[in-house]
């Protein structure tokens, strides 16, 4: 109870009071420690009187001096971003005679006002998703629909070549507005926590083989050959979502095809970390600009309009991607150079048992 007394009334102070109190309080320690080693009365007090006032200058130069002017500089900053120009003008840069608590009430107003923001940032990001969850299930029904009318007239046999090459038209729009629409579902739903992840154990390079073998039509397809390089991680196991991770290396392989090199090849390689393992996707293809590696994970984004939409693909895959790691504790990094390839890098948890 008295230490708090103590502190009250030390915060009510001014900063010339708390000078001179710890002036006096060092000045009356010296006196004592003086009067106990037997100086007598004049020697005391002249010993005490130096001593306070060496002390009272050099606080008053600490607090005042260095301080004060270090809290001024916080204190203008922090009213450059509160204040508007025209406001400021008119209430210029007055500081009181105690501006360390200036400091403690704009920081104080400055914190409520981030955190306000910050809570309507949360949701409006909550407003999103639901968006976006609500929008993915409305739209899934009418596509589906117009995706069986279209392909139901498409198995007749009167139709002629115009319409049929129509009629194809329209069903490969629809087939990528339905897997825009699943991707949708599936990254809101990656979000929310909605997807629940099935930690396993399994071998990761069994499943980069089965991914591999699954690939073999794309290889022929863009004259594109996956090596594995598996070095002597051969057996080793990973704590993770099986299903999750294949759909991670299903992603990353098709980017790498979509922007790789007739004749190039996509190289996967296994790394053991200790704690985890370190896994490796790199292409020899066009590569990505530097400027875009820092939005390459966003929804949407396209490096190169005219090139994406030549080569398709609804733009969530590295965004599904990030969120999946993400889910399981991890991360994703890119490193990149234009005409020499890109390398995507992301660590799993090791099964030690």
């Amino acid at each position: 109870m008295q230490n708090d007394i103590f502190v009250h009334i030390v915060k009510k102070m001014k900063p010339g009071s708390l000078i001179a109190l710890f002036s006096i309080v060092v000045a009356l320690m010296t006196a004592l420690a003086e009067f106990y080693f037997g100086s007598d009365f004049y020697q005391i007090l002249t010993i005490t009187f130096l001593v306070f006032f060496s002390s009272f200058v050099i606080f008053y130069y600490l607090i005042e001096y260095y301080l004060n002017s270090k809290i001024q500089i916080i204190y203008k900053l922090i009213s450059n971003l509160k204040v508007d120009k025209d406001l400021k003008e008119v209430m210029g840069s007055h500081l009181s005679a105690d501006p360390i608590k200036d400091v403690e009430i704009e920081v104080k107003k400055w914190a409520n006002d981030k955190r306000a923001e910050i809570e309507q940032l949360k949701r409006h990001e909550l407003f999103r998703r639901e968006f976006l969850a609500n929008l993915s299930h409305e739209l899934k029904t009418p596509l589906f629909g117009a995706q069986g009318y279209v392909q139901t007239i498409l198995d007749a046999s009167s139709l002629d070549e115009t319409s049929k090459n129509y009629l194809l038209k329209a069903d490969k729009n629809i087939e990528r507005l339905c897997l825009l629409v699943s991707d949708l579902d599936e990254i809101t739903k990656l979000e929310t926590g909605e997807i629940k992840l099935k930690i396993t154990s399994f071998v990761l390079s069994d499943l980069v083989k089965e991914i591999k073998d699954d690939f073999e039509l794309k290889q022929k397809q863009f004259q594109i050959n996956i090596r594995f390089d598996s070095g002597d991680m051969q057996g080793l196991s990973v704590l993770a979502d099986r299903e999750r991770i294949y759909q991670v290396f299903q992603n990353l392989l098709d980017n790498s095809f979509k922007y790789g090199i007739s004749g190039g090849e996509t190289k996967i390689s296994l790394f053991d970390l200790g704690k985890d393992i370190l896994i490796e996707v790199t292409d020899n293809g066009i590569g990505i600009s530097e400027n875009h590696l820092p939005r390459l994970f966003e929804r949407f984004y396209r490096t190169d309009e005219s090139r994406n939409r030549k080569i398709g693909g609804t733009g969530l895959g590295l965004a599904i991607v990030k969120h999946i790691l993400e889910s399981h504790q991890q991360s994703i990094h890119v490193r990149s150079t234009p005409g020499i390839g890109s390398t995507f890098a992301f660590t799993l948890t090791k099964n030690k048992k």
